[in-house]
């Protein structure tokens, strides 16, 4: 397996967009941009990011006993492109405050204040655990990376509600020779 082959798979699987942000002992604000967030546990409540090795801010957030998550929206994807780029004046007119020693972002979709929990060190990225001591919601719809794109979600459902057609519904898993159109081997 190749790397571009890897990476194109996993581009076929869109993620999220999310600004983890923390502080440094002076109290001057770092953060990166990350699309590996995810939910680990409700009880207690827990997710996980994964910066990576490389990013400036690493580091600092990997020694971080508190950093938050912040969801984005459509409208952030220049905040994003820019949490992306080194040395970047990442948080000038952007909109954060600090909410239990770090920086959130106002505007949001979500936002969760953590205390970390574990980290591991995983390749090229560390994937750090953190329990939520506290969340922000906003109404919206989320900032989506596939395809090595932002994209922005649909509001329609893919399942129609009552009265509506639902295209998807009536349609075969397989077709008549029990396959099921993946191509897979």
């Amino acid at each position: 397996m190749d790397a571009d082959s890897f990476r194109r798979a996993l581009g076929n699987f869109p993620s999220g967009v999310t600004i983890a942000t923390t502080t440094d002992a002076d109290g001057e604000a770092w953060g990166i941009t990350v699309s590996a967030f995810c939910s680990v546990s409700l009880s207690p409540p827990l997710v996980l990011f994964c910066p990576a090795v490389s990013a400036r801010s690493h580091d600092l957030l990997r020694q971080a006993e508190r950093y938050a998550i912040n969801v984005l929206r459509p409208e952030h994807r220049t905040l994003a492109m820019r949490f992306a780029t080194a040395g970047a004046e990442k948080f000038a007119r952007a909109g954060f405050r600090t909410e239990g020693g770090v920086p959130v972002l106002h505007s949001a979709l979500a936002s969760l204040v953590c205390r970390a929990s574990a980290r591991y060190d995983a390749g090229d990225h560390s994937i750090l655990v953190g329990e939520v001591e506290s969340v922000q919601v906003n109404d919206g719809l989320p900032l989506v990376y596939f395809d090595r794109e932002f994209r922005e979600l649909s509001a329609a459902p893919l399942l129609a509600p009552p009265g509506r057609v639902d295209r998807y519904r009536d349609q075969p898993l397989f077709d008549t020779d029990g396959n099921d159109g993946s191509n897979a081997a």
